[in-house]
């Protein structure tokens, strides 16, 4: 298995077995570390000290060099060659929520001889600890080629998803030829993802009295018959083969009304809107446009902007969109995570896809540079309380980060 030709192309020199055999030697380490960054809040623009912590541990192994951007990711990087690749775990962490829901403190978290739990264990703090470790691991076992590796650390994903690598690639001009997204795949190979918007509708009112409404115009009365087109339209959206069905949902509801005893004189709903492949953003607000709900309410639907600035301090203002993306089976990135799959377990990968939305929205949605996916721990974990993620799922994706960039410099580049 070791040092096979591939395709007729070079020989690779990486014994798989010291790779997975040095990956288990770390797992206390890597434990540490997980349960280190877990301890420290990390909302969205408060990110601050687990970036610091992040430093630490990547000055400790030996990074070649260290930076933090002027938005606040962390970009640590690994040889100096030619072939410039990424591999990407955003920092940051919903809130716990309900604590009464959580059976432990999501902070303090817990452990035993197969998990880890706290908020951020697999969204997607795990993702981190394996990418850095992975660069033990290539420092250890010399696996240094003709690449640099850059391993990002990056922020406000939760709260807008791909607005650090809009940074990243637009004022560093960093663009790797792929980039490895690290959420959580439960060791599964992900080449795509539907993309998402967020989308306000507004109906504007007269308020009068509530003791005479008649003399009024009730703002949400006019947004009650919209809801229920919305209903309807979400079952009627486009649906792709692989991604699946685009869908909507109303997220949230507000009003304005001089008083409790007063018809209200704005209504505005935010929508989830959930894009799948063909599908634009200019088509989907146009759906709800035509709505004949909101034509008679004279409703005004637009897009959300995002302009909250980081921890430090920085504002990149952006539109809500987040374009929905996927790459071929055939792809070299993806052929190369089968590929580094396959050597290391001996067993084929499941190659599938996200429900929710990562990074990628902007690497390859906006920027066209190929993504694909692969991360400890399990989708379902993400946002909820109780979240865990699992000591042998670290340990094996610290083992393929460690393989990816010498298999894809061999296989495709020379």
């Amino acid at each position: 298995m070791n040092n096979k030709k591939i395709r007729g192309q070079a020989k690779m020199n990486i014994e798989f077995e010291k790779v997975l055999k040095k990956a288990k030697e770390y797992r206390e380490d890597m434990t540490k570390f997980l349960r280190d960054m877990i301890a420290i809040p990390s909302e969205s623009a408060q990110e601050e000290k687990v970036v610091q912590r992040i430093k630490e541990e990547m000055e400790k192994i030996g990074f070649d060099k260290v930076q933090i951007d002027p938005m606040g990711n962390i970009l640590g990087y690994i040889g100096k060659g030619k072939h410039v690749i990424a591999m990407d775990a955003h920092i940051d962490t919903v809130g716990i929520g309900d604590k009464e829901l959580w059976e432990f403190d999501p902070y303090e978290g817990f452990e035993d001889d197969e998990v880890i739990g706290g908020r951020g264990a697999s969204d997607q703090e795990g993702g981190m600890v394996s990418m850095v470790y992975a660069g033990k691991i290539i420092k250890d076992l010399g696996l240094e080629d003709d690449y640099t590796l850059v391993i990002t650390g990056t922020i406000q994903e939760e709260d807008c998803d791909g607005l650090c690598w809009q940074y990243i690639i637009n004022e560093l001009e960093l663009k790797p030829e792929f980039v490895v997204i690290t959420e959580p795949t439960n060791l599964n190979i992900y080449r795509g993802q539907r993309g998402r918007m967020e989308i306000r509708v507004d109906t504007k009112g007269i308020s009068c009295h509530g003791s005479a409404p008649e003399r009024g115009d009730n703002a949400i009365f006019k947004m009650a018959p919209i809801l229920n087109e919305l209903r309807a339209l979400h079952e009627n959206l486009h649906v792709d083969s692989f991604l699946g069905k685009g869908s909507l949902t109303v997220s949230e509801i507000f009003f304005t009304s001089p008083s409790r005893c007063a018809v209200a004189d704005g209504c505005t709903i935010s929508i989830d809107r959930r894009l799948t492949w063909g599908e634009t953003w200019e088509k989907a607000l146009e759906e709800i446009r035509n709505l004949p709900a909101v034509k008679e309410a004279k409703a005004e639907v637009s897009m959300y902007n995002y302009e909250r600035p980081s921890y430090t301090g920085l504002v990149y203002p952006t539109e809500c969109y987040f374009p929905a993306w996927k790459i071929d089976e055939d792809q070299e990135a993806c052929q190369t995570l089968v590929y580094a799959y396959e050597n290391l377990f001996e067993e084929k990968p499941l190659v599938d896809k996200w429900t929710f939305s990562t990074n990628g929205v902007s690497i390859m949605g906006r920027y066209g540079i190929p993504c694909i996916g692969f991360g400890p721990g399990k989708e379902e974990e993400a946002h909820a309380p109780n979240e865990k993620t699992w000591k042998d799922h670290l340990v094996k994706s610290a083992a393929m980060y460690a393989v990816i960039p010498t298999i894809y410099v061999n296989k495709f580049k020379k």
